[in-house]
């Protein structure tokens, strides 16, 4: 069968560092997978939602009914104690929307100055929603978290978003210093995945 033949599975963001990560982590599935670019889809989904689950809800069922296809979105961001559990579903949008990584970065650090060390806990936290023709319109969510700490400073060249300056204790390096194999392992995306990709496995 060649790969025109396999069924298109869209991953719904425009997020470029996102469709690399799925693109990677979904490369063993019988699925052509395609960006909203790549199936003309421009029109954007506001995240009005409440908890990571609601705004993966909502992005994979309209962004299904726009396309047509099988479609995978997905919600994450990072939880913070001491900023009671902010950003959260505002990570993109915690400056500004349409903000940078640096802004972010910069703006988590700016607001965690004061925190000691031993009350700077966080997790990185992803909801994953697969909706289309092969799930009977049926909605199916897969979660994954990621503990971990927020660093002093930027540290590492790698991934992006809060990468920089989300500690790994167990590693003793941030996400940004970790190979893409490293941190597919362990993120809070690549646990999600491992689930949506089992449970893809059985719509092919």
């Amino acid at each position: 069968m060649t790969d025109i033949d396999n069924p298109v599975l869209v991953i719904a963001t425009r997020n470029p560092g996102k469709v690399r990560e799925f693109r990677r982590m979904l490369a063993g599935l019988s699925f052509r997978v395609l960006s909203l670019d790549d199936v003309g889809v421009d029109i954007n989904i506001e995240e009005t939602g409440d908890t990571f689950a609601e705004n993966a809800r909502l992005k994979a069922e309209q962004y299904h009914a726009a396309c047509g296809e099988l479609t995978l979105a997905d919600d994450s961001g990072i939880e913070v104690d001491a900023l009671n559990g902010g950003p959260g579903v505002r990570s993109a949008r915690y400056v500004r929307p349409g903000q940078t990584d640096e802004e972010g970065r910069e703006r988590m650090l700016a607001d965690m100055a004061d925190v000691p060390g031993w009350r700077r806990q966080a997790r990185y936290r992803a909801v994953i929603a697969v909706v289309g023709r092969q799930t009977e319109g049926q909605v199916r969510l897969f979660e994954g978290t990621c503990e971990g700490a927020i660093a002093h400073e930027a540290i590492g060249e790698s991934g992006f978003g809060y990468d920089p300056i989300f500690w790994l204790p167990g590693e003793r390096r941030t996400m940004a210093e970790l190979s893409a194999e490293e941190k597919d392992a362990i993120s809070h995306r690549g646990i999600a995945v491992r689930d949506a990709v089992a449970y893809l496995k059985t719509l092919v």
